[in-house]
C-alpha cells in the first residue's frame, strides 16, 4: 500500500458519511491531523485560513491567533519570509521543517506548499510540538498536499473568476469610465469591495518586463501584508496599481509613503531585483476621483523616471511643489520658442572657459542659497562659490538678490534638466 492510501484506508470501514468529510476542508483538515497526530492548519496562497482540524489546549500563540483572526499575522508572516521558510515552500514540493520562532509565538512546524504546475495554492501546517519529526510524517506532509490540492483548486478558481470581473470594473474607474455614484456602489456591492472616504492611486513600477515570478509574489505581498489598505490591484505591463482605502488612517499620506517604501524594500529584497520605484496620488473622498489620483500618480513616476536625484525621496503628488507644473511649462517654453538669456550668456562662457558657472547656479538655488550647502554639494569650498557667484552676477546680468529671477532661473534649470 502506497503511503499516500494511508488517508484513504483509515477511512475504509467509515459509513459514506464518515468518508465524505474528506470532501469537506474541515474533514480533510481533521483526518490529516488524526494521521500525523498535530494540529493541522490549511491555509490559500495568501495565508487565509481555508480550515483547521480540532486540537487540544497544547497551541502555540500563533495558532491561536491565526484561527481568530482567519489569516495568518503579519509578524508571523514577516519572521518565516527572514528565515528562509518561504522562499523554500515557493521553491519546492517538499515538506519544511520550521523552527520554533519565540518572538512571534511560534512553535516547532512541519509545512509542506500545494503546488499544480508552477502555481502555489496554498499550504498545510502542522503544529509538532516537542513530536519526533521522522521520514514518515515527512512523507505523509507530502501525501497530504496531494489530497488538499483538489480543494485548494477549486477556491483558486473561484477567487480567479472574480477577480477578472472586478479588474474590468477597477479599469474603468482609473480611466473615468464610471462616474455615476450609484453604478459605482453597485459594482463595488457585487464585488465586495468597501470604499471608505480616504482614497487614492498608489503604483509600483519596475524597470523591466514583469515576470509571472514578480507578480505572484507582488500579488501575494498585498494580499498578506497590505489588507485592508489594498482595496483593488492590477498590473499593466511593468507598472502594479493599487486602489488603497486609507480611512480612519491618522496621517494618511504619511502612512501611504511608509507602506510604499515598506513594499519596495520587501520585494526588491525577497526577489533581488531593484530599479523599482514608486508613486501615489492625491487622496479623495469619492471613487468617482481615482481617474484624477491615478494621473497624479503617473505624473509623479514620470517626473521620478526624468529627475531621479531630485525626487528620490518623494513619493506623494503632493509633495512634488514646483515639479508638478514643469512639463506645461516646458510646454508653455516650447510653444513661445524661449530661451532665458542670462542662462545662455553663463553656458557660453563655461563652454569657452571650461567653467562651471550654469552647474554651480544651479546648485546655489537648488540649496535655497545656502553657500555652504551649496558648495558641498558640488565639492568645492565656499570661497570658490563665492568667487562664482560673483562671475554669474556680472556675466550672466543676474541679481540673485531680486525672488522672481532666481524662481525663473530655477524654473528653466529644472526644464533643461528634463529636457536632457
Amino acid at each position: 500500500m502506497n503511503k499516500g492510501d494511508i488517508f484513504m484506508s483509515h477511512s475504509a470501514d467509515y459509513s459514506k458519511t464518515s468518508r465524505d468529510t474528506l470532501d469537506s476542508p474541515e474533514g480533510l483538515a481533521d483526518r490529516i491531523a488524526e494521521i500525523l497526530e498535530c494540529p493541522i492548519t490549511i491555509e490559500d496562497a495568501n495565508h487565509r485560513i481555508i480550515s483547521y482540524s480540532k486540537h487540544d489546549k497544547n497551541v502555540d500563540e500563533a495558532r491561536i491567533a491565526t484561527i481568530m483572526r482567519r489569516s495568518v499575522p503579519e509578524d508571523v508572516i514577516t519572521s518565516l519570509w527572514e528565515s528562509g521558510v518561504m522562499s523554500r515552500l515557493f521553491e519546492s514540493n517538499d515538506p519544511v521543517f520550521v523552527p520554533a520562532i519565540e518572538k512571534v509565538g511560534l512553535g516547532n512546524r512541519i509545512a509542506v506548499s500545494v503546488h499544480k504546475h508552477h502555481d502555489v495554492l496554498g499550504f498545510i501546517w502542522a503544529q509538532t510540538n516537542d513530536t519526533t519529526i521522522t521520514n514518515e510524517k515527512m512523507s505523509l506532509m507530502k501525501d497530504a498536499a496531494k489530497l488538499v490540492k483538489n480543494q485548494l483548486h477549486q477556491h483558486h478558481l473561484k477567487k480567479k473568476q472574480s477577480e477578472e470581473s472586478y479588474q474590468e470594473f477597477f479599469w474603468q474607474l482609473l480611466v473615468g469610465h464610471l462616474q455615476q455614484p450609484g453604478e459605482i456602489s453597485q459594482q463595488a456591492k457585487r464585488f465586495g469591495l468597501a470604499f471608505g472616504n480616504s482614497l487614492c492611486i498608489a503604483m509600483i513600477e519596475i524597470s523591466y518586463d514583469i515576470t509571472p515570478t514578480i507578480e505572484k509574489h507582488a500579488y501575494y505581498l498585498i494580499e498578506t501584508l497590505y489588507q485592508p489598505y489594498a482595496v483593488c490591484r492590477i498590473f499593466n505591463e511593468n507598472q502594479l496599481i493599487m486602489l488603497v482605502n486609507l480611512e480612519s488612517t491618522p496621517n494618511p499620506n504619511n502612512k501611504l509613503k511608509t507602506l510604499i517604501q515598506d513594499f519596495i524594500q520587501k520585494l526588491t529584497a525577497r526577489l533581488n531585483i531593484g530599479h523599482v520605484k514608486g508613486g501615489f496620488g492625491l487622496t479623495y473622498d469619492s471613487p468617482e476621483n481615482m481617474k484624477d489620483s491615478y494621473r497624479q500618480a503617473m505624473k509623479v513616476l514620470e517626473l521620478k523616471e526624468q529627475l531621479p536625484d531630485s525626487l528620490q525621496h518623494v513619493y506623494g503628488y503632493h509633495e512634488l511643489g514646483i515639479y508638478q507644473f514643469l512639463q506645461d511649462l516646458n510646454a508653455i517654453r516650447n510653444r513661445d520658442n524661449y530661451r532665458n538669456d542670462a542662462i545662455e550668456r553663463l553656458r557660453a562662457y563655461d563652454k569657452k572657459n571650461g567653467s562651471a558657472l550654469v552647474k554651480t547656479l544651479h546648485a546655489y538655488l537648488d540649496c535655497d542659497s545656502n553657500v555652504h550647502n551649496a558648495a558641498k554639494q558640488i565639492h568645492v569650498h565656499t570661497n570658490t562659490l563665492n568667487y562664482r557667484l560673483k562671475r554669474i552676477t556680472d556675466i550672466g546680468e543676474i541679481d540673485l538678490k531680486d525672488t522672481n529671477q532666481k524662481i525663473t532661473l530655477y524654473l528653466d534649470l529644472l526644464i533643461e534638466k528634463i529636457n536632457d
